[in-house]
């Protein structure tokens, strides 16, 4: 007679098998990949709409203050949600695209701008911290700019690359350069972030609104650290472990993870951490702020 311990080990396994199982079902149905995609295309379609309304509402509670972070923030989210939702609709078409390069920017270019609209926040963060400190805040906003340019000239050289001589080298090049952008961000956020929490946790308690932006700050660090982290290992990873390619037809169950863990809930989340509108300025007192 089998022993209660082996019985024991054995839930486990044969579990892990029918996991295994379903899950290789799954990748390989058409219905399934079908359903996957739209479930993304509809998620990404409602955070774009949130972000859209959002922009909306903010130009027209504060139309003085032209273009600030906060509404270029919210139309990048709209950007990059917006065109999401649409690869992810006629995921299909696109996988069938000729030249194979308008694939890769069609799902290359949205986490390109995903990092610019968070890194955004790293910026607006390093300003108020730079600010609070006394410390120059002239040279931040040039930074910022260099290093996304450098970037995207990055980004197109790849695709160029691609284009005129296709290789599997220069794809794992291409993953290993998402993996350290990813990577960056992150450590923008925890640095910046980090250090604007520890200045806010320094403030009186009766400091108005301290706790309400110790919670925000921390929060959206905590959010985007994450997200950044995991993006920047599973795309290193994928370098090494072909069952981990994203962006193919027939791994429809990881994108479907790596999108929502990765983008959709951050995005969600930030937004909703985010939603306060600015403060309307008294009348009389309407000076553009640049």
């Amino acid at each position: 007679m089998e022993s209660g311990f082996g019985l024991y080990l054995a839930m486990p396994v044969g579990t892990v098998t029918g996991i295994a199982d379903w899950w290789r079902r799954v990748d390989s149905s058409v219905l399934w990949q079908e359903r996957i995609w739209l479930g993304l295309a509809i998620a990404y379609a409602v955070i774009a709409v949130i972000a859209l309304v959002q922009l909306i509402r903010i130009r027209f509670r504060a139309p003085e203050y032209g273009w600030t972070t906060q509404k270029v923030f919210h139309l990048l989210n709209f950007i990059v949600n917006g065109v999401r939702a649409a690869v992810f609709c006629f995921r299909e078409d696109v996988q069938a695209l000729s030249p194979e390069i308008l694939q890769h920017v069609l799902l290359d270019l949205p986490g390109i701008i995903f990092f610019t609209t968070y890194t955004l926040l790293v910026l607006f963060w390093a300003e108020i911290y730079h600010q609070a400190r006394s410390l120059p805040t002239d040279r931040l906003r040039p930074m910022f700019l260099i290093i996304n340019a450098a970037i995207y000239l990055s980004q197109v050289f790849i695709w160029g690359y691609l284009w005129y001589t296709p290789s599997s080298l220069m794809l794992t090049v291409a993953k290993i350069f998402f993996a350290v952008v990813s990577l960056v961000a992150a450590l923008g956020f925890i640095i910046y972030g980090g250090r604007l929490f520890l200045m806010l946790r320094r403030f009186p308690i009766e400091s108005k609104g301290r706790r309400k932006k110790l919670r925000e700050v921390g929060c959206v660090t905590a959010i985007c650290f994450i997200c950044f982290t995991i993006r920047s290992f599973i795309m290193a990873f994928s370098v090494f472990n072909k069952a981990m390619d994203l962006d193919v037809l027939y791994h429809p169950i990881l994108n479907g993870i790596y999108y929502t863990v990765v983008e959709i809930i951050p995005s969600a989340l930030v937004l909703f951490i985010l939603r306060k509108l600015p403060p309307k300025r008294p009348p009389g007192q309407y000076h553009p702020i640049r």
